[in-house]
């Protein structure tokens, strides 16, 4: 199915003007906010508690900042290159429209050294979407609101 051309220039990811822009309308909140951490393309999320994960192992880590989506937004996670470099690789979703809360992330050490990382450093990259229309069907599962690390939580019956 071809996306109509009127469709086209709302697809894209948001620049840090878009973005910056996004956050004084209110559409888009991310708390605390430091702009040293907007990006071009995204903004670069940080670290709430120290880490440390021994090789083999992984660790469940809080975002520091929480994010709040409007209904036309959504968000893709990218953990920086520079974990990625230290055999750090993490499990990413899309954060959904709608969504609010501190992000819950599965690192894992795949690397062979002990991985250790101090609180407030940046460790992951949200680009934000803005939806081709605004969605129907906003987030309104279990995880929203999370505040810190959040465990799995099981299915509704």
């Amino acid at each position: 199915m071809a996306i109509e051309k009127s469709l086209v220039g709302c697809l894209g990811i948001l620049s840090d003007v878009d973005i910056e822009r996004c956050i004084s309308e209110g559409s888009l909140r991310i708390v605390p906010f430091e702009s040293s951490c907007l990006n071009g393309a995204g903004y670069d999320l940080r670290l709430e508690d120290k880490l440390e994960i021994q090789p083999k192992h992984h660790k469940l880590v809080a975002t520091l900042e929480r994010v709040e989506l409007s209904e036309n937004l959504a968000g893709t996670l990218h953990i920086r290159s520079s974990l990625a470099r230290a055999g750090v690789i993490a499990s990413l979703a899309l954060v959904d429209p709608g969504f609010r809360g501190q992000l819950t992330i599965l690192l894992y050490n795949a690397g062979s050294g002990r991985f250790e990382m101090d609180s407030n450093q940046r460790f992951l990259q949200i680009a934000i979407h803005q939806v081709s229309t605004q969605t129907l069907r906003p987030y309104r599962g279990k995880y929203q609101d999370s505040q810190g690390i959040v465990d799995r939580r099981p299915e509704s019956p």
